[in-house]
């Protein structure tokens, strides 16, 4: 039976499927903060980024397609989410992509591909047009690269199911339970300022790359996600039938395919 959680009612409740026990997990003390990080499996790595007020355990639904598939898979809890910390600087996309590299020269992780979920995709593009050499491909959903790429937001009960249990899972997880609400401003404020990448950014960007977009996405307009795959050399767009900015959870079977298609055509490379 296909699993759907379309109204995130399910998610409200329980959250995503539980993570398994990891092969490894710790932290890494990184430019003012503790990394969380757990490592799954084994073959071609893959590093997969919660969106933002999330963390790790949202992949919940992820994390066995993929290491069923052959890969070895790392989780990572962004800067100042799950379990991760954080310094009174301002959060910045640049500032959680070096918190990326510094888990994986932990790793001792030359190179990966990654699969990112709204900010999660802007760390990893980030990363990708910093660092090219340690990115094999990123799968991009649910993201813009600009401001312009947003919708003006609309309070719908599908958020506030999802915004409901980040808020449970913060309270769980953080180092600093009970500032959620200063933590939601903090985030807030780097999403109405960054990212600011032009297309002239985008078009330096040189490893393989997939900008996925939901039918249904609540916060990014589905015309910036063509912008995105026109701009980026060699792009593809992929569409998502019937689901929104919270796919993963809606719909895992389908977006597990999508991000296993991806894997298989840049495994090769």
């Amino acid at each position: 039976m296909t699993f759907r959680d379309d109204d995130l009612t399910i998610f409200e409740a329980d959250g995503a499927a539980p993570l398994p026990a990891a092969t490894g997990e710790g932290y890494v003390e990184h430019d003012g903060a503790r990394i969380w990080y757990a490592s799954y499996g084994t073959g071609h790595p893959v590093i997969l980024l919660h969106g933002g007020l999330g963390h790790s355990g949202n992949w919940g639904y992820q994390l066995p397609a993929l290491v069923n598939s052959g890969r070895r898979v790392i989780l990572i809890d962004s800067r100042g989410h799950g379990r991760s910390t954080r310094d009174e600087r301002p959060y910045t996309y640049h500032l959680m992509a070096s918190d990326v590299r510094a888990v994986m020269d932990t790793l001792q992780l030359e190179k990966a591909a990654f699969a990112g979920w709204s900010d999660g995709a802007c760390i990893a593009l980030v990363l990708a047009s910093q660092k090219p050499d340690r990115v094999t491909g990123v799968f991009f959903f649910g993201c813009n690269m600009d401001s312009s790429g947003t919708r003006d937001f609309v309070p719908t009960p599908v958020i506030d199911r999802c915004f409901a249990r980040h808020r449970k899972d913060y309270a769980a997880l953080s180092a600093t339970p009970d500032e959620f609400d200063a933590f939601v401003g903090a985030v807030s404020l780097m999403m109405k300022t960054e990212p600011n990448y032009t297309a002239a950014d985008l078009g330096d960007i040189r490893v393989p790359v997939a900008i996925v977009q939901s039918e249904h996405d609540e916060f990014i307009k589905p015309e910036h996600a063509a912008y995105l795959a026109r701009s980026i050399p060699g792009a593809e767009l992929i569409s998502l039938p019937g689901v929104s900015h919270f796919a993963p959870l809606q719909r895992p079977e389908l977006f597990n395919e999508a991000v296993l298609g991806f894997l298989t055509r840049i495994d090769g490379r």
